[in-house]
């Protein structure tokens, strides 16, 4: 009986994440979490937290943890991914994201790939990317439909 009501308190707050309702979801995922700490409870609780309340440290550690249990299943990488991008470190998040199309249902890794964008190589590879030459040289070309 109990497990009928995590699970719906848990699709209750994938359909208010799927809505926009946040702080719907946050609260959801964090009731489900507390009766039952599955991974997949977890990795949509971290997510909701990043995104809330900007917890990234305790986001990070519950995908991780998530990701470590179930390996196979692409949501934990996605929302591990989106939660280095809210952190700020895009090269942790395409090299997580990377390691998830590994995965079955890669198809929303693929799209949060495409939205992120990947980085050209420097114009000058001599030089440092933050290298004005390099900067204004890529900002230029860029322009021009060049790069």
């Amino acid at each position: 009986m109990e497990h009928v009501h995590v699970e719906e308190i848990f699709e209750k707050g994938v359909l208010a994440l799927e809505n926009g309702h946040i702080y719907l979801a946050l609260a959801c995922f964090e009731e489900a979490a507390s009766l039952d700490r599955s991974p997949l409870h977890c990795s949509y609780l971290a997510f909701c937290l990043a995104k809330v309340r900007s917890q990234f440290a305790e986001a990070v550690a519950l995908c991780r943890e998530a990701v470590k249990k179930d390996p196979g299943n692409a949501v934990h990488y996605l929302h591990l991914g989106r939660v280095y991008v809210m952190a700020e470190q895009k090269k942790r998040a395409l090299m997580v994201l990377r390691r998830g199309l590994r995965c079955e249902n890669r198809e929303m890794i693929l799209h949060e790939l495409a939205m992120i964008g990947d980085r050209k190589k420097p114009v000058l590879p001599k030089l440092d990317r933050g290298h004005p030459l390099n900067r204004y040289l890529g900002i230029i070309l860029g322009r021009l439909g060049l790069r």
